[in-house]
């Protein structure tokens, strides 16, 4: 069947391909990611010691905040190329983060948390967890129409996707310093 006779232009299947694609990707990002924290556990050992990655990931993630920052300042100055370059950056940052972390729990599994404020941790990880899984097909989403130049679609899904990768890149950065502790007193 053609396009023009099942009533779908070449755009919305060029689209629909894009969708599924990022469907599968995203699907695929999650199993490997329930697998390691779930199934797998950590342990592969392999003489690696990655016992440093949770502060660069830390790192990571306070970059990408500071560079969605950045970008949505460029975008309100209407500095197009500049909030470009930012959020292509931010991604970078984010991407990088997702493969230190998954290094880091394929060798050394679950970090426990052991401090006075289990719960406010346990809600604000659960929050952070949750609200990570949809920033890779949003973002992804957000790139595809801005390199589609349909920004009013981008728009629409940049309006949702910024507020929540802000939140999860900054509370990647609090649920570190939870886990060790808190910041070093300065004295």
């Amino acid at each position: 069947m053609s396009n023009a006779a099942s009533g779908l232009s070449p755009s919305s299947t060029n689209d629909r391909s894009f969708f599924i694609a990022i469907g599968v990707v995203s699907a695929g990002a999650l199993a490997l990611l329930a697998w390691l924290l779930l199934i797998r556990r950590g342990g592969a050992g392999m003489g690696v010691d990655l016992r440093f990655m949770p502060a660069v990931n830390a790192g990571l993630n306070a970059t990408a905040a500071a560079l969605l920052l950045g970008g949505w300042v460029a975008i309100k100055r209407g500095a197009r190329k500049v909030h470009q370059n930012l959020m292509v950056s931010a991604f970078s940052a984010s991407a990088l983060f997702l493969v230190g972390y998954l290094a880091y729990h394929y060798v050394h599994g679950d970090t426990r948390y052991v401090g006075d404020f289990r719960g406010l941790y346990l809600t604000l990880l659960a929050s952070h967890v949750l609200l990570s899984m949809p920033v890779l097909p949003m973002a992804l989403v957000a790139f595809y129409f801005s390199w589609r130049q349909q920004f009013a679609r981008h728009r629409k899904v940049t309006r949702w996707l910024a507020p929540i990768w802000l939140y999860v890149s900054v509370t990647g950065v609090v649920v570190f310093f939870m886990l060790r502790g808190g910041v070093p007193a300065v004295s």
